[in-house]
């Protein structure tokens, strides 16, 4: 497989749908980031040069919310390309510790939502809502 040099110049980008029954933990990004301010995503983020993507996911989750979880060692649920970056995202439901928001430069709120309340969010990408509903209806999306 070859990488163009656009495939280079985007961000790689990870993150992690927490699942706990049937909520999920999203973040509200603050009105004051340059990309996608004031939108509910999911947790995550850059992926470091030398970075294994599974490794990237389990230090920006420990540095956003406070919790452990491995590294996941299979391939992702979800990849989403856009034109500035490529986002891979896993489906995580066991961890250690509490979510808390330790980001608050990023997200100036998190919180656990069901399915009936999705709908009303401004969400960070246009297909979250149809993959938050698979994963809550206990379909891997």
């Amino acid at each position: 497989m070859s990488i163009s040099a656009d495939d280079a110049s985007k961000a790689r980008v990870v993150a992690a749908l927490l699942r706990d029954g049937d909520r999920l933990l999203l973040c509200h990004r603050s009105p004051r980031r340059r990309w996608y301010p004031d939108v509910w995503d999911l947790p995550g983020g850059h992926v470091e040069p030398g970075e294994p993507p599974g490794a990237a996911l389990a230090r920006e989750i420990r540095e956003e919310l406070g919790i452990d979880i491995a590294a996941p060692s299979g391939p992702p649920m979800r990849e989403i390309l856009g034109d500035t970056f490529s986002m891979l995202i896993w489906l995580i439901e066991a961890w250690t510790g509490s979510p808390a928001n330790v980001a608050p430069d990023e997200h100036d709120a998190i919180a656990w939502f069901a399915a009936d309340a999705l709908g009303d969010l401004s969400l960070a990408h246009d297909s979250y809502l149809a993959m938050f509903r698979q994963v809550l209806a206990g379909h891997r999306a």
